[in-house]
C-alpha cells in the first residue's frame, strides 16, 4: 500500500498545469485568506481562452487582473466585500457581492459545489497533517466541498491547535510555494495599508476602556479605527480577559504573552485564544503563537455562531461604524449607495454579546468624516445606506467625545445622548435637526 509520504510526493504538479485544469464555466474558489499566488497569475494568463469561469473571492488580496475593465467575459468574480484590490471593481459594478446568511451558518450556504478550491497550505507533519496557517476561517469546509483541491505548499506557515489541518490525502494535487513578497504585518486586517492612527483614536480608546471590566470576554472588528485601539490603551489596567474574535489586531498576541488576556474566567473555551486568523502580528508573535496550545483557530461557522458567542458571560463585541442617525440606526457598510465596507461578523458578534449574561456591544466611530467636513453623526442616514444594525439593537455609541448609551432609552432620549458625543461644530444643526423630527 502506497504510504502518504509517496502518495504527496507523486502529486506535485506545476501552476501552470494547475491552472490548465480551469474549464470555462467552472466555478473556482480562493477560501477567505491569503490566495495562492502563482495559480492565479497562470489562470488570469488564460484569459483569451476561457469564457464565464465564476471566480468566489471571498476577500480580495492579491490583484491577479480580472478586476480590471475587459475581463468579464471570462472571469465573473464574485466577493464578499470591498477590499484595497476589489474596491473599484465593485463601484464600477464589475463585481458582485455575495451577502452572507447568518442563521445558522455565518457563511452563503452553497448553492453550486466549487468546481476547483485553489488553498494554501503548510509542509505535512510526521503523521501526514498540513496546517492552514495564520488563517483558516472557511478553509476546511472549502477543502470538503470541492470536486477537486489544488494546494500550494508554503514551508513558512505557522500551525496552531484547534480545528486548522486537512490530511494530505484529502488533497487532489500540491504546488510548490511561490513567494508573492508579503510578510507578517503588512497591512490591516483587511488588506488595507496600515496608516498611523488619527489623533482621535486615542480618546476613543480611553473611552472604550471605562465600559470593560475585568474577566470579560472580548471581541475586536476590523477597520481602521478599532484595529489600533490596543496599541492605544484600550485595555490597559485590565486584567484576565478572555479573547472570542475574528482575528488579532496589533497588540492581542503581546497581552496573551504578558498574562492580561488569560481566558481565565471564559464560560466556554477557558485558557483559550479562539480566532479563525492571526492578523496584525510581527514575525516574533508569528513564532510564539506557532504551536502554542493557547491558541485555537476555528471554523468562522463556529466563531460566530450566535448562540456561541451568547454562551459567554460579559461578553463584549467591539466594532466601528461609518455613520450613524439620531435613533440609533448603525451603518457600517455603506453611505448612501456605495458599497465601502462588508458587515463580516459585526451582526452575529453584536447580537451575541447583547445576548450574553452581563454583556454589550460597543459601536464606535469617529465624530467626522472627510477632515472634519461632515458629521457621522446624522438626523437621517443618506438614501440607499445600508442599516447594518438595528436601532433595536443599537447599546454603547462611542466618539472622541464622549459615550452614549441606548439600550431602553425613548428616540429623544437617544437623540440627545448621541447629539451629546458628536463634534461640537455639528451639534447646534444636529439639536435643530433633532426637534423638527422627535418633538412637536
Amino acid at each position: 500500500m502506497e504510504s502518504w509520504r509517496e502518495e504527496y510526493k507523486r502529486r506535485f504538479i506545476s501552476p501552470e498545469e494547475a491552472a490548465g485544469m480551469v474549464k470555462s464555466g467552472d466555478r473556482v474558489v480562493w477560501p477567505i485568506g491569503r490566495e495562492t499566488f502563482a495559480v492565479g497569475l497562470a489562470l488570469a494568463a488564460r484569459k483569451e481562452e476561457l469564457r464565464n469561469v465564476e471566480v468566489l473571492m471571498p476577500m480580495a488580496g492579491y490583484d491577479f487582473g480580472w478586476y480590471d475593465p475587459g475581463w468579464e467575459e471570462s472571469f465573473a468574480v464574485t466577493t464578499m466585500g470591498p477590499t484595497a484590490t476589489s474596491q473599484g471593481a465593485i463601484d464600477a459594478r464589475r463585481c458582485d457581492v455575495v451577502l452572507p446568511f447568518l442563521i445558522p451558518d455565518p457563511m452563503t450556504a452553497e448553492t453550486r459545489q466549487p468546481d476547483i478550491t485553489f488553498v494554501e497550505v503548510s509542509l505535512p507533519n510526521e503523521h501526514g497533517f498540513l496546517s492552514f496557517g495564520a488563517s483558516l476561517w472557511d478553509k476546511k469546509r472549502r477543502v470538503e466541498q470541492a470536486k477537486l483541491v489544488i494546494a500550494e505548499v508554503n514551508p513558512n506557515l505557522i500551525r496552531t491547535y484547534g480545528d486548522n489541518f486537512v490530511h494530505v490525502s484529502q488533497i487532489d494535487y500540491f504546488m510548490e510555494h511561490v513567494s508573492s513578497g508579503g510578510a507578517p504585518g503588512m497591512g490591516s486586517l483587511a488588506g488595507r495599508e496600515l496608516k498611523k492612527p488619527e489623533s482621535h483614536v486615542k480618546p476613543i480608546a480611553d473611552n472604550v476602556r471605562q465600559l470593560i471590566k475585568d474577566g470579560s470576554t472580548i471581541q475586536i472588528g476590523v477597520g481602521r479605527t478599532t484595529e489600533p485601539l490596543v496599541r492605544l490603551g484600550m485595555l490597559e489596567g485590565k486584567h484576565d480577559l478572555g479573547y472570542h474574535s475574528e482575528a488579532t489586531p496589533p497588540g492581542i498576541i503581546s497581552l496573551v504573552r504578558e498574562g492580561v488576556i488569560t481566558g481565565k474566567y471564559k464560560s466556554i473555551n477557558a485558557g483559550k485564544v479562539v480566532v479563525t486568523s492571526i492578523g496584525g502580528s510581527t514575525r516574533d508573535e508569528m513564532e510564539w503563537v506557532d504551536n502554542n496550545p493557547l491558541f485555537w483557530l476555528v471554523d468562522v461557522r463556529y466563531l460566530e455562531d450566535i448562540g456561541v458567542i451568547a454562551a459567554h458571560k460579559s461578553f463584549v463585541a467591539i466594532n466601528q461604524a461609518l455613520a450613524i442617525d439620531l435613533t440609533g440606526q448603525i451603518a457600517a457598510e455603506s453611505v448612501g449607495t456605495r458599497l465601502l465596507a462588508a458587515a463580516g461578523g459585526q451582526i452575529p458578534f453584536v447580537f451575541g454579546a447583547l445576548l450574553s449574561p452581563g454583556g454589550h456591544s460597543i459601536t464606535v466611530l469617529p465624530s467626522t468624516a472627510q477632515g472634519g467636513r461632515l458629521s457621522r453623526i446624522v438626523p437621517t442616514l443618506p438614501q440607499g445606506t445600508v442599516v447594518t444594525i438595528q436601532r433595536n439593537c443599537a447599546d454603547y455609541v462611542v466618539t472622541e467625545y464622549g459615550i452614549a448609551h441606548l439600550r431602553g432609552k425613548t428616540i429623544r432620549q437617544r437623540a440627545e445622548e448621541l447629539i451629546s458625543i458628536a463634534h461640537p461644530d455639528f451639534c447646534a444643526e444636529l439639536k435643530r435637526e433633532a426637534q423638527k423630527l422627535f418633538w412637536p
